[in-house]
């Protein structure tokens, strides 16, 4: 465990200091905001916010692409999604949550498929983004990923599926949180994100209990 915290100060030694309160402060909101998601708390969307925000800039950074664009939609679903759970409230604070239906499931693979593609491509032009939007002595393709990229280009895949499916209060979102949690846990560290990767080691474990709890509740909520 010490030599992990060693390893860990080390890795963040060179970095400027604002980047690292940034993620802590993200770390810290995204974290809050899964807790809240599991009490079926509406105040996961306005926790969420602030984690999502900082964390565009941060990945953008860092050059993970993938994992930009994702908070860039959580931010877009985190509206989305507050609007849908102040509807369903019924003192304005917790939603009833329900099983996925046909309809979700149809959506939500329209959108993983979707999202796999545009997630490619985004990879595919980054040598042209990269290069100030100029076409000059850049080579397109995905020659330039590593392991962690293709990864990530499946991990925004998951993440923006149980997007969706969370806001639609659907108890299935929590089954591709715990993958795409798993997954990112050794991804961040190899891209130097040490923190966030401990964020995803707590998440994976909240986002278990978050299936359990919301299953208890389905169980236990009057049938409609």
């Amino acid at each position: 465990m010490l030599e992990f915290f060693v390893d860990l100060a080390s890795q963040y030694k060179d970095y400027p200091r604002y980047l690292v309160i940034l993620e802590i402060i993200a770390t810290v909101f995204g974290i809050l905001s899964v807790y809240f998601s599991i009490k079926k708390n509406i105040w996961v969307y306005p926790t969420g916010l602030v984690s999502t925000i900082l964390f565009i800039y941060i990945m953008f950074v860092f050059g993970l692409l993938g994992d930009m664009l994702i908070n860039v939609y959580y931010t877009v679903m985190s509206i989305y999604g507050w609007i849908l759970w102040a509807k369903h409230s019924d003192d304005h604070i917790h939603v009833q949550v329900q099983k996925a239906s046909k309809k979700d499931w149809f959506n939500a693979s329209i959108l993983f498929v979707l999202s796999i593609i545009f997630v490619g491509l985004v990879y595919y032009f980054k040598p042209f983004i990269d290069n100030k939007f100029s076409l000059e002595n850049v080579n397109l393709g995905l020659y330039h990923l590593d392991w962690a990229n293709y990864l990530d280009i499946l991990t925004t895949s998951l993440f923006l599926v149980g997007m969706l499916l969370m806001a639609k209060r659907c108890v299935e979102n929590w089954i591709f949180w715990i993958v795409a949690d798993i997954i990112c846990i050794p991804m961040m560290v190899y891209k130097g994100l040490a923190i966030t990767s401990l964020q995803y080691f707590v998440f994976s474990f909240m986002a278990i209990v978050g299936y359990i709890e919301w299953q208890k509740s389905l169980k236990l909520q009057p049938k409609s």
